[in-house]
């Protein structure tokens, strides 16, 4: 939820952000009415709740022949009480609605615009080029014994799959990898639960207009989480956090679930855009005023683990129609995927300032004593989907995959990736 005094002191702002993201203005407008009304709402249930005590203090030293009839206005007073508080809470209820279903405020300098108006920072790396036809992922993986996509479907349904041998190992080695790199950078290491309770996935923005992607358990009232940020992000929930020595850091290794709803005949080959996977979450807490500088760190940490994987890649200034609603700015890591000439995304990077917290009630406390909401952050530091890009950017003419230097500790010191016979 946005900062309800930002609303009341630049509203312009907030218009200038929806307008960039293609969402309605009107909205700010509407938002601006109702914090008018709760506040005029409450004004009058305290009036009158002031009025009821004085009055009640007169009647105790009434008469006792003036009682009855001043009892009888004392019910009135009640009522008139009564109604005012209910007035106040459905002013309340109708603010939370309406500046809760405004998006993140966005930061200075994100692109306008929708999906394709995003804008590249750098390029980095050579992309790899061939002398013979390169093979994509899903025939390599059939061809190493890596990935068994006819079994996962048979299993499972569509875009499901099975990971063995090498591919197991690939997955495991590059989750263990990135592991260490957050360990080495103070990261808390956490397996979190996938399953999570519907405040807490509404507290991180999850539930709106992406609802459709997510897997919902209605006899249990729990959702499939599609990333550990949902779980790190409701760790610290109704909490005042001491961010005095620091940002509190968190990698979230967990299993992933989507339901792709919106991706139709997308990405059908492979497992580029499947419904499980696996993944390590950056997420960070840290004082409002150093989240800018957070993001740029969680955007280097996750360069270098591209860089240690031997892919080319560029880095992407999102633009805010490509926002999630809890995104102030977003930059996306995009690997060039050989047999697609093209960039694919890997990775991203979330400034979610305190939006997420403002939700989730997740303080600290100010040097006046008062408590505001942290920024909160988060980063994918290894995913499922890295194996499309290492497997056909590495690949030989035989089929064979040299595995990256930085790679082979963590596949028990393999150097190359064999076809099976």
């Amino acid at each position: 939820m946005i900062d309800p005094q930002l609303l009341r002191d630049n509203p312009d702002l907030v218009r200038e952000s929806q307008k960039a993201r293609g969402n309605r203005v009107e909205l700010v407008d509407e938002a601006i009415d109702a914090d008018q009304r709760r506040r005029s709402t409450i004004a009058a249930f305290e009036a009158l709740r002031a009025e009821q005590n004085l009055f009640g203090k007169t009647v105790a030293a009434a008469p006792k022949d003036e009682k009855a009839a001043l009892v009888a206005k004392a019910q009135e007073l009640a009522a008139s009480v009564k109604a005012a508080q209910q007035a106040a809470a459905d002013a309340e209820a109708d603010v939370t609605r309406i500046v809760g279903s405004i998006q993140n405020v966005i930061i200075d300098g994100v692109p306008s615009g929708g999906e394709d108006d995003f804008v590249t920072l750098r390029e980095v790396g050579e992309k790899a080029a061939f002398d013979f036809e390169p093979r994509d992922h899903a025939e390599l993986g059939e061809l190493l014994g890596a990935i068994d996509i006819a079994r996962g479907v048979k299993v499972s349904g569509s875009r499901f799959y099975f990971l063995r041998g090498v591919g197991a190992r690939l997955e495991l080695g590059l989750m263990t990898m990135a592991l260490d790199k957050a360990i080495a950078e103070d990261f808390v290491p956490l397996i979190t639960p996938t399953l999570v309770r519907p405040e807490t996935m509404a507290g991180t923005g999850f539930l709106g207009e992406h609802n459709d992607e997510v897997y919902y358990l209605p006899g249990d009232d729990l959702y499939l989480t599609g990333t550990s940020e949902v779980a790190l992000a409701g760790y610290h929930a109704d909490e005042i956090l001491d961010l005095s020595g620091g940002p509190l850091r968190y990698a979230g290794w967990s299993t992933c679930y989507r339901r792709e709803a919106g991706s139709a005949g997308k990405d059908n080959r492979g497992i580029l855009r499947v419904h499980q996977f696996n993944k390590l979450e950056m997420f960070s807490y840290v004082l409002p005023e150093n989240a800018e500088a957070e993001h740029l760190k969680l955007l280097s940490y996750q360069e270098s683990m591209l860089e240690a994987c031997g892919l080319s890649y560029r880095v992407i200034d999102t633009a805010a129609g490509d926002l999630g609603s809890s995104a102030a700015r977003k930059f996306d890591i995009e690997a060039w995927v050989p047999t697609q000439g093209t960039y694919r995304e890997l990775t991203s990077t979330s400034n979610c300032t305190t939006y997420q917290a403002r939700r989730l009630d997740t303080r600290y406390r100010t040097e006046s004593g008062k408590t505001a909401p942290v920024a909160t952050l988060n980063g994918t530091l290894a995913t499922t989907r890295w194996i499309v890009a290492i497997l056909e950017t590495h690949q030989q003419a035989d089929g064979s995959v040299i595995v990256p230097d930085a790679l082979r500790p963590y596949v028990g010191g393999l150097e190359v990736f064999e076809p099976i016979a």
